[in-house]
């Protein structure tokens, strides 16, 4: 009997979830991370209008409130399953691949259904119009991305794998399905499509650049159970802080998960074998850098880094985390720790944390002066990262220009 109750539940991993502050609908609207995707700043909520760069131009989200008019009141459920697992909208028109359906399509019925409930029943109508895409024609025809979806896409729900534990697939399921990790952590192909959607495969959250940013790989981070949970819940550990896109991640999203969801979580992504898991793993690297270059780093390292994270990079417990091992200082692509520099940090605005924010230097560093200080920070304290050159700099300024 116990060996069939098990089984019963790893077929419905939708039922474990439990917040008793939420109906299943509105956690399972948290857990999708909904309101960061179509909530514009300073819009009405969920009536869409964010901005998504893509290599044609760029689209804006839409209106997933029930107004009748402008959203998606009028909506069947067979609609809304057909726009959320396909991509195709009640008229037919084919979705950008930046609403994350192919990971989606892994949702529970259940937990799509109760996801349709409550975007009907309690989610407030606003009466927005749905903004055009700057898109010209005929690079705007939506007909190809079916094509598209038929090529790169899977079409299979979410599988339970009998050699895991419950609370292993639990984890999988919210991070292949709504948690739709694999949108910034997979790296993507020639189509621009996602490499893979699962564990099966090495590739699958082993870090991409998407957006101007370089998620790195979350797989086997070698962070503890305890620092992954207090980074999903708070957006920072004893160690470790959130920075740049992630930061919606954690205050739309994963912080409103129950400690038993993240702990799921946190035991998926543990499981998950990488020769590249930290970047400061294995045989360290010999790094040459100029005597005047790693001088002038110290200089502006001192005058603008250390007074919060120290003159020896250990920063200060649950406030700066250090830099020694830093999974983004140690960053073989280093555009997100480039663009912290540049523009600054926040860490998530979460229940009972207050944010800590870090200035950006843009405005006072030369090209070559960034360059300097993150090469200094990149080869001091143990860290053996690839130096970065002044155009690496410049080159990241004219992609923030472009987001």
């Amino acid at each position: 009997m116990k060996r069939l109750s098990f089984l019963f539940l790893m077929a419905l991993p939708s039922i474990v979830h439990a917040n008793p502050t939420m109906s299943q609908g509105e956690y399972i609207f948290r857990a999708s991370d909904c309101a960061a995707c179509h909530t514009a700043p300073n819009g009405k909520e969920l009536a869409g209008g964010v901005r998504f760069p893509t290599p044609l131009g760029y689209i804006y989200s839409t209106n997933i409130t029930p107004d009748k008019k402008y959203g998606i009141g009028d909506w069947s459920y067979n609609d809304f399953v057909r726009a959320v697992r396909k991509g195709v909208s009640k008229d037919g028109r084919h979705l950008y691949p930046a609403m994350p359906f192919p990971s989606y399509v892994k949702l529970s019925d259940e937990d799509m259904r109760a996801l349709y409930d409550y975007l009907m029943q309690d989610v407030k109508p606003q009466e927005v119009a749905n903004r055009p895409s700057d898109i010209s024609w005929p690079l705007s025809i939506r007909w190809p991305i079916g094509a598209w979806n038929r090529m790169y896409t899977e079409t299979k729900r979410f599988q339970p794998r009998q050699d895991k534990s419950e609370q292993w697939n639990r984890g999988a399921y919210l991070v292949q399905g709504p948690g739709h990790c694999g949108t910034c952590h997979t790296p993507r192909g020639f189509g621009m499509q996602e490499k893979s959607f699962d564990e099966q495969k090495g590739s699958y959250l082993s870090g991409a650049q998407l957006a101007g940013w370089y998620a790195p790989s979350i797989r086997n981070t070698g962070f503890s159970k305890e620092e992954t949970i207090d980074l999903l819940k708070k957006g920072r550990s004893k160690n470790k802080a959130i920075a740049g896109p992630m930061d919606e991640v954690v205050s739309e999203s994963t912080q409103y998960l129950s400690d038993k969801d993240l702990d799921a979580i946190a035991t998926y992504l543990a499981d998950m074998d990488d020769h590249k898991s930290s970047a400061t793993s294995g045989a360290k690297k010999t790094i040459s850098i100029l005597q005047t270059e790693y001088n002038n780093g110290e200089f502006m390292y001192k005058r603008y880094c250390s007074t919060c994270h120290g003159t020896d990079g250990k920063g200060n417990d649950h406030v700066i985390p250090p830099l020694q091992g830093n999974l983004t200082v140690n960053s073989e692509d280093p555009l997100t720790l480039i663009r912290i520099v540049l523009e600054g940090g926040e860490t998530p605005v979460t229940h009972n944390n207050l944010p800590y924010k870090m200035p950006g230097y843009q405005w006072v560093l030369t090209d070559k002066d960034t360059a300097d200080v993150l090469n200094y920070i990149r080869t001091n304290w143990g860290n053996h990262a690839e130096l970065i050159t002044p155009e690496e700099i410049k080159s990241t300024k004219e992609t923030i220009k472009k987001n």
